[in-house]
């Protein structure tokens, strides 16, 4: 996917988004998970890789628990920018609704036996549709796996691999959401019902 795509789907004179552009990052591969409340409420997964975020839409969220194979629809590449952004995306635009950062840090891309790999190898497993990477978030910590659905199409899993941050409890990214997060969802809610 390109960013070009990215660029087409949204009209810079009316969101507060960043345009997009390839760039390099500072060092260390990132990652950020970002609490979308749009038409339908979802967390953004997104990887740095080869200078912008591969991204994928969550629709229950991430879990630590390796028992939850979370659903992970990927969707268009976005620019390293977009690993800040935070805001509403005004009504009338693409994605349009509140944007939170849930979680953020680095990742290191390993192999099978869990040992660091190049990104171009990363690269390489990511097109084969199974990738395996540690996360060093504040709430996502430990090793994980995205593997594509072996039909045609975008869906992928994500999946917590069981190690020592891995937990046996019931998982919802709601739970670790903000406050502000949170009012915004209950506010919407209200609105809705009140039309």
């Amino acid at each position: 996917m390109s960013l070009d795509i990215y660029n087409k789907k949204r009209n810079f004179k009316d969101t507060p988004e960043p345009k997009a552009k390839k760039s390099i990052g500072a060092g260390g591969l990132i990652f950020v998970v970002q609490r979308h409340d749009a038409s339908h409420l979802h967390y953004d997964f997104r990887l740095e890789l080869n200078g912008v975020l591969k991204s994928w839409a969550i629709p229950k969220g991430p879990s630590m628990n390796p028992n939850d194979k979370r659903l992970a629809v990927m969707v268009e590449d976005h620019p390293l920018g977009y690993a800040d952004f935070e805001g509403d995306i005004p009504e009338g635009n693409y994605g349009a609704g509140h944007v939170d950062i849930w979680d953020n840090g680095s990742y290191e891309p390993v192999d099978e036996k869990g040992e660091p790999m190049p990104e171009n190898s990363f690269a390489k497993g990511l097109r084969a549709g199974s990738v395996k990477f540690v996360l060093k978030g504040k709430k996502l910590k430990g090793a994980f796996a995205l593997v594509k659905f072996k039909e045609e199409g975008n869906n992928w899993l994500l999946i917590k691999h069981r190690d020592e941050y891995a937990s046996e409890e019931t998982y919802s990214s709601e739970d670790f959401a903000k406050k502000s997060s949170l009012n915004y969802t209950k506010a919407k809610s209200k609105q809705t019902k009140s039309r």
